[in-house]
């Protein structure tokens, strides 16, 4: 186990709070501490990070690209470390993590390979307009528990890339891989440009208030984000806010769910559905849903559960013990309601926090698993009439990230665009790539990740009127 320290200026620093034990979540047992930053040492490392852009920001694309390159091969050469933290501290398999780590890699190249195009506005004899794009200072990073490592890297590579610093603080669930990814990233950066700190919502909150960051990156839940945006108006700090998902999919009449099945399982149960964009509510027509649940509960019941590190495991815990209760009372209250649990339905016998993968049917809209995201190892499988009614079931939520639509290419392309959220898939959900733009409508966001989009929300725009 490597010595976890804060990063901050480029040194490894002792936490001067009360450190923080890390569970791991196949046992419940802590492995390890966690060292915690004050809020003093927040403004060190905000400082730090000052001190590194007022250099940083006058360095070239090239430079810059070249900087995001050094980490990605510093990150593979560290894979198995990285891989092995992430299964620990946050329970998933370890091939899943592996793919995490991999993705982070790819991730942190795709915004190397990015260019910040200067946009010329007007051009005639005498007159030259030019749209620029300016870093704007210290960035903030506060990152969720259930992609740890990938979710680090989707806030702090963009920010690079345009000319920032960072201060980053992990979920204190998991905040391990990216205590070592910055270690890991300080050992090939300018000293200060990228800092980490760990506390409880005290230093979270400190962080949105700050004066000295320009913008912050949240994501986690709606109401935290609520709390954020209220926090950050003193300096009008720039956010990027993806938060709660609900998403919905309709799977069209007379479809053939055997050839999807696989496809529904697999992104609505990703991560133990501990995935802010897996599919979370499934409206299926009223002749097929107890096919759909017979064949969801069949691939569930392949599932292997257990550590992430054990051979063979497909099916890991839940994350941590608040999360295992609010799904425990979800199902149980949709029990008492009437629903089928279809399978699953129960907190497995051992150690850890382990909830069997449970399909659920016999509820609608209204029912707190319906309306309420889950993130766990639960799906509710809804019935419909006709295809108006499950485009009103799905669009009846405060949360929009994302939605798909299963069935025929081109009946489900047409209807698509009546989905109220971020991204629409067709035949597919839950996927995120680094060229294209991501982020949610309603309740479920503010601004946009990856590509082009994602890069320049990391900017000011500054408009360049040349005359003569």
């Amino acid at each position: 186990m490597p010595d976890f320290t804060l990063t901050i200026g480029g040194q490894n620093v002792a936490g001067a709070a009360r450190p923080i034990p890390v569970i791991d979540p196949s046992t419940g047992q802590a492995f390890t501490d966690s060292p915690a930053a004050t809020v003093a040492q927040l403004d060190q490392a905000v400082d730090a990070a000052a001190q590194a852009f007022a250099t940083w920001q006058h360095s070239s694309h090239a430079e810059r690209s070249a900087a995001l390159e050094r980490v990605a091969g510093a990150i593979e050469q560290h894979a198995a470390e990285l891989a092995d933290l992430v299964v620990r501290e946050q329970g998933k398999p370890l091939a899943l993590a592996q793919m995490e780590v991999g993705g982070a890699v790819a991730w942190t190249r795709a915004a190397a390979a990015l260019e910040i195009p200067v946009e010329v506005i007007e051009q005639r004899e005498g007159k030259r307009i030019e749209l620029h794009r300016k870093p704007l200072g210290v960035v903030g990073s506060i990152t969720p528990w259930n992609w740890p490592l990938m979710i680090a890297v989707w806030h702090i590579m963009p920010a690079l890339r345009a000319g920032n610093a960072v201060v980053i603080k992990p979920s204190p669930f998991t905040p391990l891989s990216t205590l070592r990814l910055v270690q890991i990233m300080a050992a090939v950066l300018p000293a200060g440009l990228v800092n980490s700190v760990v506390g409880e919502a005290e230093v979270g909150q400190a962080m949105a208030e700050h004066p000295g960051i320009a913008k912050l990156v949240f994501t986690g839940s709606t109401r935290t984000g609520q709390d954020i945006m209220r926090r950050a108006a003193g300096n009008l700090k720039r956010l990027t806010l993806e938060l709660g998902g609900n998403d919905a999919a309709i799977v069209l009449p007379g479809t053939d769910t055997a050839a999807i099945a696989e496809g529904l399982f697999a992104t609505a149960f990703l991560n133990m559905g501990q995935t802010c964009a897996a599919l979370k509510r499934l409206y299926v027509h009223e002749s097929q849903v107890d096919a759909v649940c017979e064949q969801l509960a069949a691939i569930a019941a392949r599932q292997v559960l257990g550590g992430g590190l054990e051979p063979g495991v497909t099916f890991g815990p839940v994350q941590n013990a608040p999360q295992l209760t609010r799904v425990e009372a979800l199902v149980e209250d949709a029990r008492a309601q009437g629903a089928r649990i279809v399978c699953g339905g129960q907190r497995l016998d051992r150690p850890g926090y382990f909830y069997a993968p449970t399909i659920v049917a016999g509820l609608s809209n209204g029912a707190r698993l319906v309306d309420e995201e889950q993130f766990g190892p639960v799906l509710p499988v809804i019935a419909y009439r006709t295809v108006d009614e499950a485009v009103a079931l799905a669009n009846a939520s405060s949360m929009g990230l994302g939605g798909s639509v299963w069935g025929d290419v081109q009946a489900a392309t047409a209807l698509a665009p009546r989905l109220e959220c971020g991204t629409v898939w067709v035949n597919g959900h839950a996927e995120v790539l680094p060229h294209c733009p991501f982020g949610g409508s309603k309740m479920s966001g503010v601004g946009v990740e990856f590509g082009l989009d994602g890069l320049l929300e990391y900017t000011q725009p500054q408009l360049l009127n040349i005359n003569g």
